[in-house]
């Protein structure tokens, strides 16, 4: 069963992997992974979003229809 995707989540998984790469602690290493994970989320995010957006126009053309 696929999971529902948390869009609070991943964007405060963003947020914490932006701490992580601007921390000068963070090894080039880690980062290289960090910046692939973010990608994934960001990809994810923008699916999401337009996935609400197409429902909400779809809303709104079934309201315009009654």
């Amino acid at each position: 069963m696929e999971e529902k995707f948390d869009y609070e989540k991943a964007m405060a998984e963003l947020e914490e992997i932006a701490r992580k790469v601007e921390n000068p602690d963070t090894s080039l290493d880690d980062i290289g992974g960090l910046v692939k994970r973010s990608g994934e989320l960001v990809k994810a995010c923008r699916e999401y979003l337009r996935k609400v957006r197409d429902d909400i126009a779809k809303q709104e053309e079934d309201e315009n229809e009654n």
